[in-house]
């Protein structure tokens, strides 16, 4: 059987961590390994996730950066990342690996938005659907590839926005994901902040832009302020 090594990435998620690593106990158990890469927090991530994780270990920030510092450390055949504002379900581990040993080489779970209202219900299953015609995954749906697929399209590309649909489309080159239909549930709190149609335009425009071969460093900034 695969064993598999969760990838978290984390900057000041203390308030959700214990949260997200509670699923992921039974897989320790069951001899697969949780990396907690942090890049830099303040607010006490790396103390508070010491027990519930294997290794915790400082990385430049970034999330592509953080998440290639733990693939690099990585022991397991299978890579699974997943954020530090996302909750896996119980036995999400178990589907990851069922769908490897089918022959997946990559995939995705289907999401789930952690607000409620009719309008985050839409985003969700536009962003279930988009992925299922698109073959690109996001990095909120708890993406997983085989570690040689990973190292042989090199990673993560660094850059500070768009980063896994970089990683999509290199691997849907070679193969289209696995889309799970069981449900991880992320954090909504960017549409939250920003406005949910504000949050949504200003999403799609980067993505175009992004195709486009605009700047990552510009879009981040302009991410950052919400605004284009």
């Amino acid at each position: 059987m695969s064993r598999l090594s969760i990838i978290v990435p984390c900057l000041n998620e203390a308030e959700s961590l214990f949260l997200v690593l509670a699923p992921l106990q039974q897989l320790r158990r069951e001899g697969h390994e949780v990396l907690l890469v942090d890049g830099g927090s303040t607010d006490g991530s790396p103390e508070l996730a010491a027990d519930l994780v294997d290794r915790v270990f400082p990385a430049e920030r970034g999330r592509a950066l953080q998440m290639n510092a733990g693939a690099a450390r990585a022991k397991g055949d299978v890579l699974w990342f997943v954020h530090a504002d996302t909750l896996v379900p119980v036995h999400a581990g178990g589907a990851v690996l069922k769908a490897v040993a089918a022959g997946a080489v990559w995939g995705r779970f289907d999401v789930r938005l952690d607000a409620p209202g009719s309008a985050f219900r839409v985003i969700e299953w536009c962003m279930n659907q988009r992925s299922r015609l698109s073959g690109i995954a996001t990095g909120d749906q708890a993406m997983f590839v085989r570690r040689d697929w990973f190292e042989t399209v090199g990673g993560f590309p660094p850059i500070p926005l768009m980063e896994d649909i970089a990683l999509s489309t290199a691997l849907k080159a070679g193969s289209r994901p696995r889309c799970l239909r069981q449900r991880v549930r992320t954090s909504a709190r960017r549409w939250e902040r920003g406005g949910v149609m504000a949050t949504v335009l200003l999403m799609w425009r980067l993505r175009y832009r992004f195709w486009r071969g605009a700047d990552p460093r510009e879009l981040a900034r302009l991410y950052r302020e919400g605004s284009l």
